[in-house]
């Protein structure tokens, strides 16, 4: 019996795979949308205050594949110069109940959210959108730079986040990896980073329910992707932009229960449930934003994790 195949950060990372993740959850969340798809809600222990012990688990049934994923969320480790999130991912085979592939958590979630991104962005955003706007230095915003290239011509990268050293940290490393190709932009404020740019990113660990980014600064047909936040009240994007954009979410019920923006613009009557359209509805054909400004709010699901370690594993064995 063969031993699972292993995958860290460096196996996970480059356009090819990230484009193979994209398409895989393209497929997943079609099937989502139809119902042929189980994602439970993820288990959530709380402790000491700011930490978090998470578990999820999801069958993809077509594909003859589950996953099981661990993870940890501790708020203080940016600070010690460690990751937010560490984790694992076990990819079972359904068929034997094999386990076939353990993945690096952390990165396995960077990548999967990135490219949950990546494809709401090719399904929403303007094809020529050239300028983007990150909010956020993390892993997470790194992961999102690339991504956002893949499917975009990205010419100009506006930075900012609340450390300044680590905005700058980040803002040298997109100048290295993209050879001096991309312009990067060092912003003093979140709207300065945002105004008048075509794709905006969210990747901030903020829990306020303060919104880093005001409805009034985000210019009519742009694409907002916004996918941070600490828990499922935290607001990143002002509630109202979702009154006025097109907006889409992984998954109606879930978007309800986790999203703050969109707990807030139902709890404040902007929207109902109605007005949410889910990834794999566009996936499958429903007309899209059609020049509106269009949001993408995301809450990460199981079914995102299975996908994207079933295709990468079946990418580290070709």
């Amino acid at each position: 019996m063969s031993a699972p195949v292993s995958l860290g950060p460096e196996d996970m990372a480059g356009s090819h795979q990230l484009l193979r993740v994209v398409d895989a959850l393209a497929e997943a969340f079609a099937d989502l949308s139809a119902g042929r798809v189980s994602s439970p809600p993820r288990t959530v222990v709380p402790h000491d205050g700011q930490r978090e012990l998470l578990t999820a688990t999801s069958v993809w049934e077509r594909h003859g594949v589950g996953s099981v994923k661990i993870t940890t969320l501790t708020p203080g480790n940016p600070d010690r110069g460690l990751p937010l999130i560490h984790g694992i991912v076990a990819l079972t085979d359904l068929d034997t109940g094999r386990i076939v592939a353990l993945l690096e958590g952390a990165g396995l979630t960077a990548v999967r959210t990135a490219a949950a991104a990546a494809l709401a962005t090719r399904l929403c955003a303007p094809a020529d959108a050239a300028d983007l706007a990150v909010l956020g230095a993390g892993a997470q915003a790194r992961a999102l730079v690339p991504a956002m290239a893949a499917v975009r011509p990205v010419r100009t990268v506006r930075v900012f986040s609340r450390t300044p050293e680590r905005t700058a940290r980040f803002a040298r490393w997109i100048s290295d990896t993209t050879d001096g190709r991309v312009r990067t932009v060092v912003c003093d404020t979140a709207e300065d980073a945002v105004s008048d740019a075509a794709l905006i990113c969210t990747a901030t660990s903020t829990s306020g329910r303060q919104p880093l980014v005001e409805a009034g600064w985000v210019r009519p047909g742009a694409h907002v992707n916004v996918i941070g936040g600490t828990h499922e009240d935290a607001l990143e994007l002002d509630p109202a932009l979702l009154a006025q954009a097109f907006v889409t979410v992984e998954d109606r019920a879930a978007a309800c229960a986790e999203a703050g923006e969109v707990r807030a613009a139902l709890a404040g009557g902007l929207i109902d449930a109605h007005a949410l359209h889910e990834l794999g509805e566009l996936v499958t054909g429903t007309a899209g934003p059609m020049g509106r400004t269009s949001v993408f709010r995301s809450v990460g699901m199981a079914i995102e994790d299975t996908a994207a370690a079933a295709a990468l594993a079946a990418g580290a064995r070709t």
